[in-house]
């Protein structure tokens, strides 16, 4: 699904180099470390929303920097889902109405019984703005799971939520990689939800070594 080879990256300072990584069908890799070490960074240029300096990064087989604008766009727009630690929901919708994008963009149609699982169901018709930081956050992962992309991307996915909501909706992620035979790259500093994942890296130093 993902293949990323000799990937290298840099700002000021050098963040990492020559990281080789390979996610299959219905596997889970989680990347963890302490803040500043680039794993967001590194999970963008996963995703391909950032060009790496350095290396080559290709999903299902074909390679990220040889397709065209177009078929960058569409691959953003059907085949990944990108979980960001802020929801950047529409604050003039409604709950539903920021799905409903999704569903449009996607040709996806709405799933109420998701909805319902992440305890939003009840939320739907209420703008944005008048939900708590945590609804938010769920409805936000829930817009990308209605996209039925086949790799999620996720940073920080349960940071605004606290514990139940954050078990409740780890385990519909994990639900949702076995069932559609997708795949997941989180980032994340708990190191439990971490350890979920088949496997874990750590970023460190400028380093990229796997711990599980």
């Amino acid at each position: 699904m993902l293949i990323a080879k000799k990937i290298s990256h840099s700002f000021n300072y050098p963040l990492f180099t020559d990281i080789d990584l390979e996610l299959k069908p219905t596997e889970t890799i989680a990347i963890i470390g302490v803040s500043g070490s680039g794993k967001s960074t590194l999970l963008n240029i996963l995703a391909g929303v950032i060009q790496p300096q350095k290396g080559e990064i290709s999903h299902f087989n074909k390679n990220f920097q040889t397709r065209t604008d177009l078929e960058r766009e569409n691959f953003r727009r059907t085949d990944i889902g990108i979980i960001f630690q802020s929801h950047y929901l529409f604050k003039g919708f409604t709950a539903k109405e920021n799905l409903e994008v999704a569903s449009i963009l996607s040709g996806k149609e709405l799933d109420f019984e998701l909805f319902k699982k992440f305890g939003i169901d009840q939320n739907l018709n209420q703008k944005v703005t008048q939900l708590s930081g945590g609804q938010q956050q769920r409805v936000s992962i829930a817009r990308v799971l209605t996209k039925q992309p086949k790799i999620i991307f996720a940073d920080e996915p349960t940071g605004n939520l606290d514990g139940k909501s954050a078990l409740d909706v780890v385990n519909i992620l994990f639900e949702y990689i076995k069932t559609k035979k997708a795949g997941m790259v989180l980032v994340t500093h708990d190191e439990k939800l971490a350890f979920r994942c088949d496997k874990v890296y750590k970023l460190e130093n400028s380093e990229f070594h796997q711990i599980k």
